[in-house]
Parts: C-alpha cells; structure tokens; sequence
C-alpha cells in the first residue's frame, strides 16, 4: 500500500528536496507553502513526474484554523496519513536587545507553534491507526547562535515538544523524533542571508570540509519514515557532517 506523507514549508530548500525525494521513493505526498504558489507548483510538477500522488495547499502555519482546514483537506484526498514532517520554519536576525516583539511573535509562531497545530491536528488519524512517524526539522542553532535568539529559541523547544509527544505516543505505535541539519545549500546560508566569509568558516570547521547535501537530509528524513526505523522514538539525530556548534 502507498504510503502518504504531509510537509509543511515543501516549496523551496530542504522541502522541496524531500517531497521530490518521497515521491521518488513511491510516497503520496501533500506539501504546504506559505506564499510562493508558482515555487510550490514547480515543485509539485517535478515530484509528479515519479508517478505518485502529490497535492499542495498554501498554509501559514502561525493560523490553527488554517492549519486544521489543510489537514482536513489533506485526509479527504489521501484519506489518511503515515507521516507528517514538521519543515515550516523562518528566521529572523537581530541581536536579543533590539529584536522587536513582532519578529520573536513571527519566528516562534512559525516554527514551534506551528509545528504544534501541525501536530495537534493530524495525531486524532495517527492514533485511530496505532501508527505513524511524525519529524521535527530543528537546526544546529538550537544550542545557541549569536543575533538568532528567536530561531535558536524556536528549534530548541521542538526537541521538547518532539520527545513529549514520542513519550504520550509513543504506546500508540507512534514515533516522533528531530532531525538537527548543520549547512545545507538553502536560501538561510546563500546571499545575504549568510556571509560568504561566515560560510567558508562554518566549512573550515566541519570535519567533512563541506556542505551537506540535500538528498544526503531527504535519505535521513525518508530512512526515519520508514519501517526500518520502528524502534527509533525520542531521537535528536545530528546531520551536520560532525560540525558541533553554530557561530
């Protein structure tokens, strides 16, 4: 039976990397982006080409209402789910004291709170079947970084939220782990969004000299989904190349 996949933030980057690796894989999969609709349907074309179902729907994941209309359109048309993937994520820069109450309201909003409806509405159907994977996508800044108080903030408190939800649920035969990704080729380390000198830095230091891959992050995302990884409940699994730490 085809499995069937729900992530958010599926248009660009990291996403978009898993949704074309899981369709390539056999997965159905149902993605969500928050403004860009020609990127999500460029995504959707390319994933579609692998013969599998794949749907999109434009989400802002800060809105529960939103939220639980998508998942609720989402299961009419897959009529359940296995897995759902939380990727949504944005970051805002600033150091701590001139961050301003609406850039900590929007990045804690999106990434953590949102990861937090994505959940609450899709564990009643991941229950009902007594399975599932569910993935948090945290950051290697989730132990600190400086001027990114509210993302490290946010990805740090996924950890927490993940491994609550691995402990209630896990006795339903549902896992939820992290996954923590160092660099990778996405628009938070390319132009402005990352110095080029900064970036040579992080490199220098990661004992692997280099960037991750995106299919090297969807293979860990696919592997976690999958049955060979029943056992694995509560994890926060590194995919840094063994970089340690975040400038």
């Amino acid at each position: 039976m085809t499995k069937r996949m729900f992530i958010t933030g599926g248009s660009r980057g990291i996403g978009a990397a898993i949704v074309e690796a899981a369709a390539a894989a056999g997965w159905d999969v149902g993605f969500t982006y928050v403004s860009n609709e020609s990127a999500a349907a460029e995504v959707a074309q390319r994933a579609s080409a692998h013969g599998t179902k794949i749907r999109h729907w434009q989400l802002d994941v800060r809105n529960s209402a939103n939220v639980d209309e998508v998942a609720d359109a989402f299961l009419a048309e897959f009529e359940s789910v296995d897995a759902v993937i939380c990727n949504a994520g944005i970051n805002r820069n600033g150091l701590a004291y001139s961050m301003n109450d609406e850039d900590w309201d929007a990045v804690i909003g999106t990434n953590l709170t949102g990861s937090f409806y994505v959940c609450r509405a899709f564990l009643p159907e991941l229950v009902a079947n007594r399975a599932g994977r569910i993935l948090m996508m945290s950051s290697i800044t989730a132990e600190g970084a400086s001027g990114q108080a509210a993302y490290a903030a946010s990805k740090a408190g996924l950890k927490g939220l993940a491994q609550t939800l691995a402990k209630e649920y896990g006795p339903k035969g549902i896992t939820t782990n992290v996954l923590v990704p160092g660099y990778f080729p996405t628009d938070m380390t390319s132009g402005e969004a990352m110095a080029e000198g900064l970036k040579d830095f992080a490199i220098s230091y990661c004992p692997l000299r280099r960037l991750g891959e995106l299919d090297e992050l969807a293979a860990s995302v696919l592997f976690l989904c999958g049955d060979g990884a029943g056992f694995i409940n509560g994890a926060v699994i590194d995919v840094t190349g063994g970089l340690g730490w975040a400038p």
